[in-house]
């Protein structure tokens, strides 16, 4: 037998994939380098080597130092042979080894080694019983294996726990640095539990393995059965040239594609994709993606289409009948069209409807695709976080996708549809991107002629597609997102409207939906009336129709158990026993107010409503007392209003001592939040009535912004605030000047009851509701800074 003179250095070669163990013999591949001579190296060497296993193997067969583990085996090399790019040699483990250094000669690594063998710390009965248990695991997992009886007996005849090691360390299924961890253990007893806690694994995934394999076999052989029948069936019937009564002819997709009318470019990617399609295997799980693919390609609407001349006078007719009032709104959508008639291109601009919940938004878009005689596409935005959702999924995810942009023209079969946008308000920001952002290309006619979807991967042009968009307010829109966009605001609607919109649309929708007749149910007007005043508290009409609802409910029970002769006239008496008791509370106006109390006007998302300033002095130290749950912005007013009464009223009063009183303002309803600047008027007003010990005219209410000049301000929701005043029962509102212009918006004949009083100044405020002239810009009782003698 060859001996072994050990060398201080020896060459080094990297093995992948496995571990060696003391007493393996195999054959392994070393790849060829071009400045090194293996066999020449090895001969000198006395045909010896280190052994020693890569972390992780490399394709080149090139390795660094790092790359190696510091633990090997000393190879004794039996044969080398040379074919083409690589060496094979049949080696054999002599013995464990411990590398001491590496080292790079000459671009070959190298390296000295000592001798590390395995502690012998094991002999006699523990010994036998750890081999024992070794191969006792190994049978146990060889009953997963058909035809593992020669392994077994191979293994039975091996007595060394490290040879063994090295034998089944090569066919069990764990990472290479698990297998070294095992290798360099020190002694017999490590390395035996290492392997034997590795085995046992082995086993309970084997285990687990057939246990699921059997739960689900039976199910997979009928499915596997069916497969294999209907392909005989399909077989049978192509031989006999018969086709079942489901079979779906196959498409021919590049005909399909030359028949369309997709741009060139986009052909020439669709075409490219229907050859992909055809060299594809009918297995194979691609082809399904690919068809999908070529399907949603074919069934978007390419072309341009011709749509109906826009007749002006029937899209008037179609608003008209299909909404009550909106004057404003209608003539805005008629002005739109007729732009667009004129154009005769693009679709311009994008339009935007804002307004409170249940005001005919959604359903003002439905008329236009009416009134133009063109596809409705509807798309809800309402909580969307994720990008996807309008770019679309790329095509590499599984179950991937179109945008629901994208989805719709493929509904919709035209390249011209209206589009509403559904609640672009209520858009989130998410983990996958932000929807809104997304929108900005979508809505930009510069840009949306060539809208990237992830899945189509091809410009669309989405230019003739009419967008509408939604939403109940502008302040979550983000600002580049509304710059696309034609902004038309959409009021609440009055008491009046809401009455005509039930007597027109709600009451004959809700009888068809109950299966009721006019000769069955009579809603008589006041009752209407009624329902609209006190079971209802909204801007639209959604509650309005979902209580006509219930009242049509109690009446469809008596009609099915004859309970009542027909027709069943519903009385503003019969409310309280069909709906029960009042749901909506609307102050009304007092009719002698208290000193101190004013009456003011605010807005609301679901309308009008008046609001009580009260205001009292106490002994104090002059502080300011605000309650009611008040808003940063209406507290502000509440102090320019008490500097404005002392530096404009303090003379009125000469002997008030505003140093030693406390002023303490609520506004009732204090687990309602209040907020924003239009109160400013009514609590100057309010403190003012203190410092007089005068009345504020209970008839009369006001709303403006005030400044520390004294100089009152326009405010928002002029109609909702006059409608409110209406019902409340006030006859005379004070107003900002350049707020009588918003007089039009409101409805003739809430005008025709109210007297309106425009004021500019604090000092016009004074003399409508105390009758008392104030010199203007005098402060402090009248005494004018350029008359103070300066003192010295």
């Amino acid at each position: 037998m060859k001996t072994h003179e050990p060398k201080v250095v020896l060459n080094v070669l990297g093995i992948s994939e496995m571990v060696l163990f003391k007493g393996n013999e195999l054959s392994i591949r070393i790849g060829k380098e071009p400045s090194r001579d293996l066999e020449r190296d090895l001969v000198e060497d006395a045909m010896y080597a280190l052994g020693v296993t890569v972390r992780k193997p490399n394709p080149t067969s090139q390795y660094d130092v790092k790359d190696f583990y510091r633990f090997g085996v000393l190879l004794e090399v039996k044969s080398i042979r040379r074919e083409g790019e690589f060496y094979y040699l049949d080696v054999k483990a002599v013995d464990k080894v411990k590398i001491e250094r590496f080292y790079t000669m000459e671009t070959i690594l190298k390296a000295d080694y000592t001798f590390e063998p395995t502690i012998a710390d094991m002999e006699g009965l523990p010994y036998e019983e750890m081999l024992s248990h070794i191969k006792q695991l190994v049978k146990e997992i060889s009953v997963f294996f058909k035809g593992s009886e020669p392994f077994i007996n191979f293994v039975d005849e091996i007595n060394d726990i490290e040879l063994l090691a090295g034998v089944l360390l090569q066919y069990m299924n764990i990472t290479i640095d698990e297998k070294q961890k095992i290798f360099e253990a020190k002694t017999y007893s490590e390395k035996g539990l290492k392997l034997i806690d590795a085995l046992s694994k082995q086993r309970e995934s084997f285990a687990f393995q057939k246990e699921m394999s059997e739960k689900f076999s039976q199910e997979a052989n009928k499915n596997y059965r069916k497969a294999f029948l209907r392909e005989q069936l399909k077989a049978i019937q192509e031989e006999l040239n018969e086709e079942g009564p489901d079979a779906v002819a196959k498409k021919d997709y590049k005909q399909l594609i030359e028949d369309s009318l997709m741009p060139e470019d986009v052909k020439k990617v669709a075409l490219a994709e229907s050859e992909k399609f055809e060299a594809l295997s009918p297995q194979s799980a691609e082809r399904n993606v690919v068809a999908n693919y070529l399907d949603l390609m074919i069934a978007l609407p390419w072309g341009k289409f011709k749509g109906a001349e826009i007749d002006i006078e029937k899209a008037r007719q179609v608003l008209d009948e299909d909404h009550y009032g909106l004057k404003e709104v209608k003539d805005r959508i008629i002005q739109h069209l007729a732009v667009l008639k004129l154009k005769k291109e693009k679709q311009g601009s994008i339009l935007l409807l804002v307004g409170p919940p249940g005001t005919g938004k959604t359903s003002l878009g439905k008329s236009i695709a009416k009134a133009l005689d063109r596809p409705y596409v509807r798309m809800s935005l309402g909580g969307i976080r994720d990008e996807a959702e309008i770019r679309g999924h790329r095509r590499t995810y599984v179950a991937a996708l179109p945008g629901r942009i994208i989805q719709g023209m493929k509904k919709s079969g035209q390249t011209n549809p209206i589009f509403v946008l559904d609640e672009i308000d209520k858009l989130q920001i998410g983990n996958s991107g932000d929807p809104a952002s997304a929108l900005l290309e979508v809505l930009d006619p510069e840009q949306n002629n060539s809208f990237a979807d992830h899945f189509l991967e091809v410009p669309y042009d989405l230019s003739d597609v009419f967008f509408i968009a939604t939403a109940n307010s502008l302040r979550s829109i983000p600002g580049p997102l509304l710059d696309r966009m034609e902004v038309i605001d959409i009021s609440s609607y009055t008491n009046m409207e809401k009455f005509h919109i039930a007597k027109d649309h709600l009451i004959p929708d809700v009888l068809e939906e109950h299966g009721l007749t006019n000769e069955e149910l009579i809603l008589e007007d006041e009752a209407i009336k009624q329902i609209i005043d006190a079971y209802t508290r909204e801007a639209g009409v959604r509650g309005l129709k979902r209580q006509i609802a219930s009242v049509a409910r109690v009446v469809s029970e008596k009609v099915v158990l004859n309970q009542v002769p027909l027709p069943y006239h519903i009385t503003k008496e019969l409310l309280y026993d069909v709906l029960g008791k009042p749901l909506a509370r609307h102050d009304l106006a007092g009719t002698n107010n208290a000193i101190g109390v004013a009456t003011g006007l605010a807005w609301t998302p679901v309308g009008g409503e008046i609001l009580f300033i009260e205001g009292s002095f106490m002994p104090g130290s002059g502080q300011l007392i605000l309650t009611g749950k008040l808003g940063d912005v209406m507290k502000e007013s509440a102090r320019i209003s008490l500097s404005l009464v002392r530096s404009r009223l303090a003379f009125q009063s000469p002997n008030f001592e505003f140093g030693k009183k406390d002023l303490h303002i609520h506004v009732p309803s204090g687990a309602v939040q209040k907020d924003g600047p239009s109160a400013g008027v009514a609590l100057f007003s309010s403190i003012a009535s203190l410092i007089l010990g005068r009345k504020i005219p209970s008839y009369i209410a006001m709303t403006g912004e005030i400044t520390l000049r004294g100089n009152v301000l326009p405010v928002g929701g002029v109609k909702e605030k006059i409608i409110a005043a209406h019902r409340s029962g006030v006859k005379r509102i004070l107003l900002p000047e350049e707020n009588l212009k918003d007089l039009d918006e409101v409805p003739e004949e809430v005008k025709n009851e109210l007297e309106f009083v425009g004021v500019s100044k604090v000092e016009e405020v004074i003399k409508e509701l105390f009758d008392l002239e104030l010199p203007e810009n005098e402060p402090l009782g009248g005494t004018s800074f350029d008359t103070v003698q300066p003192t010295f």
